[in-house]
């Protein structure tokens, strides 16, 4: 949402969605530490009134900016992998996905550390642990995949090949943050991924060889 565009006639919702862009907008731009209901509100050319009809504190915001990123990212990364039987390719896809939301909506991750780096256990920070807990879950269930059909090894230790995956996208991102520049992250994805699944696709343990 534009600041200063004043959205009219809009269903309870509709505004609720509204108020939930506009976060993520700002998250863009700012600390969202430093996101008050005031700036939201100014962004969106509404009182903080209007703005609490909707919510009943900053913290329901929160909660509504996490469920919606969580929700949207999966929607993307699954509908990345649609169509796609092999394993190794669905990840792939589910990567590139996953690094296309990001750089189309900056503020999510910005929202996402912030709110998982927090010292209170709130609401919106279980969301975000629950968000990548169903994230590791779908990943960890295509490698297993992938062993059983036989694009991965056996051996391939899952979770650490996860974690991995994981931590791939989150040091693109946070480069990527570091630097400003969205563009060079999708630029260097499929460098990256390729390294990735060179890795585990190779990976042997050689208990009886040592």
């Amino acid at each position: 949402m534009r600041s200063g565009t004043r959205p009219k006639n809009l269903s309870a919702d509709e505004r609720r969605s509204a108020t939930v862009e506009a976060v993520v907008d700002l998250a863009a731009l700012t600390n969202p530490a430093e996101i008050t209901t005031a700036a939201i509100a100014k962004h969106m050319n509404l009182t903080q009134g209007a703005l609490f009809r909707h919510f009943p504190n900053k913290e329901a915001i929160w909660q509504a900016v996490i469920k919606w990123m969580a929700v949207r990212l999966m929607v993307q990364i699954e509908k990345a992998a649609e169509g796609i039987r092999s394993p190794l390719e669905v990840m792939q896809a589910m990567f590139l996905g996953h690094v296309d939301f990001v750089a189309a909506h900056p503020g999510v991750p910005r929202m996402l550390f912030g709110e998982l780096q927090g010292a209170k256990t709130t609401p919106a920070k279980r969301l975000a642990h629950a968000m990548l807990k169903q994230y590791a879950t779908r990943l960890n269930a295509l490698i297993e995949t992938g062993k059983s059909c036989g694009e991965l090894p056996l051996e391939l230790d899952s979770d650490a090949a996860t974690t991995l995956f994981i931590g791939t996208i989150q040091g693109l991102v946070m480069q990527s943050l570091i630097a400003g520049d969205m563009a060079q992250m999708r630029a260097d994805v499929p460098r990256v991924f390729a390294i990735y699944r060179r890795g585990i696709a190779t990976a042997q343990v050689d208990k009886g060889d040592r």
